[in-house]
């Protein structure tokens, strides 16, 4: 099948970005803050510095864990019909975005701090939108212990969706804590651990720290993970000129430096384990010294990190969706809204960022809406193609002859439906730019949906069991 594909990179500059992150791992290291990977590396076959926390990763070690890791499996889904198989055959599979800052209101359209209940009404949302196939936290909930947010986020999601679901890796003191409650809560909705492993019911985030440093919490959570069989997300958000290299080359590089680094400390923790190689890497905007995801260069940098997964055969997060404006629309000019759209379209088999506002500080329920109706209608650049002797037609060529027209011929009525798409008219008003025309729409549609909608619940013994979880973790914080 044909699916168009955006590639920026030839065969030799694929081939030099792989040669040059391998002597970086190789002569310069990634700094990790946690002696336990450290001698974990060490064992396998790093040269470790412990002083200087540094570990010399040699490309046997790299090409083994390329070996090992798992080219294909499936993120699954309270309602199997909703799960996600990797590699994506055809256009990505779209996410909300994550832990953002505040959320706009969507009756005062202020901005506030967030609650487990506008998490819900976020979740339960998009669990009824068709074109959002996952589900991040969109939000950051702040009527929990700080030290149990993400345990919040995720539970709250297993009980308002019946999608995948995104989480995210604790950090500092509370990562190996938060993992294995984490990863209890996925197995008491999944049936069990060994159940979990088989089919886990959600992936988790674990970003890197530009350039090429892994921060203690998160990355030794990412090994409890990995031991679990959930699927760790490696995250590499480099910025050209701040936190790596001020080119496009060396940005690309050092994002791919890192989903390396990444993918050994996680097949050296758990030979085998899925593992999704990520980045969100661009270059930074000069006169703010914030990162610009509507850059020219950043759909070209995705490609190229596109690519590079493609080359490992490793499931990928290499694109985003979301306009992303300081308010519920789409206030981008028309290429600023192209460079983000044209992300999706580098072979990614994830994405994410549906609802988020501001470079994702904040979010908005009505925009949730307007990312998904946009990527419905932007996705259909992608979906798949036959060409083949019989879709060529030259059999109906032959019958039509020279100079005439195909338009009578049962050959066209019979093939117009699946070849052209038809645009749906009403929803027109979400395809324009520097307006807020469409909030109104959305936000109609947010009230109808959040009035109607119901998620199949959960288990009522899974639910009690779960809410003794997350009460107890609250109860009592890691030291």
């Amino acid at each position: 099948m044909a699916v168009a594909r955006l590639k920026f990179l030839d065969k030799n500059e694929e081939d030099l970005v792989h040669a040059q992150s391998l002597k970086c791992l190789n002569e310069i290291g990634v700094k990790i803050h946690s002696e336990s990977v450290l001698k974990m590396l060490e064992n396998a076959g790093a040269n470790v510095n412990h002083k200087t926390q540094i570990a010399m990763i040699p490309e046997g070690l790299v090409n083994e864990a390329i070996k090992k890791a798992p080219k294909s499996f499936s993120i699954g889904a309270r309602d199997p019909k909703y799960d996600i198989k990797l590699p994506a055959s055809s256009y990505p599979y779209v996410s909300l975005g994550g832990v953002t800052a505040w959320i706009e209101d969507y009756e005062t359209k202020k901005h506030r701090e967030a609650t487990r209940k506008d998490l819900a009404d976020i979740v339960r949302l998009a669990d009824d939108i068709k074109a959002v196939d996952a589900i991040w936290p969109l939000v950051t909930v702040r009527d929990v212990p700080p030290h149990a947010g993400f345990v919040n986020e995720l539970w709250t999601c297993f009980q308002n969706t019946t999608k995948p679901i995104h989480g995210s890796a604790g950090s500092g003191t509370i990562g190996i804590p938060d993992a294995k409650i984490q990863i209890q809560l996925g197995a008491l909705v999944a049936g069990g651990i060994e159940q979990l492993k088989k089919k886990p019911t959600f992936t988790v985030l674990s970003c890197i720290i530009a350039p090429q440093t892994f921060e203690k919490g998160a990355v030794e959570a990412q090994c409890e993970y990995a031991k679990a069989g959930v699927p760790v997300i490696s995250m590499s958000m480099s910025l050209g000129g701040s936190t790596c290299p001020m080119t496009v080359a060396g940005t690309i590089v050092n994002a791919n430096t890192e989903n390396l680094a990444s993918l050994v400390i996680t097949q050296t923790a758990a030979p085998g384990a899925p593992h999704i190689y990520s980045s969100e890497s661009t270059l930074v905007d000069v006169k703010t010294g914030y990162i610009n995801y509507r850059a020219v260069e950043t759909p070209l940098i995705y490609a190229a990190c596109g690519q590079m997964a493609a080359r490992y055969s490793l499931p990928k997060m290499t694109g985003i969706l979301g306009i992303d404006p300081p308010t519920s629309g789409n206030l981008a000019p028309f290429g600023e809204s192209a460079a983000y759209l044209m992300t999706t379209m580098n072979g990614t088999d994830l994405c994410s960022g549906v609802g988020g506002l501001d470079a994702d500080a904040g979010c908005s329920m009505e925009q949730v809406v307007i990312d998904a109706y946009l990527w419905e209608d932007y996705r259909m650049f992608m979906r798949q193609f036959e060409i083949s002797e019989k879709t060529i037609a030259l059999d109906v060529l032959r019958e039509v002859g020279h100079g005439n027209t195909f338009l009578k011929h049962p050959h066209t009525a019979k093939n117009f439906r699946s070849q052209i798409y038809f645009r749906d008219k009403k929803m027109e008003i979400y395809g324009k730019t520097m307006s807020t025309e469409m909030r109104e729409n959305a936000h109609e549609i947010v009230k109808k949906i959040l009035s109607e909608h119901k998620v199949e619940p959960l288990d009522k013994d899974i639910l009690a069991k779960g809410n003794e979880i997350v009460r107890n973790y609250e109860k009592n914080p890691p030291v």
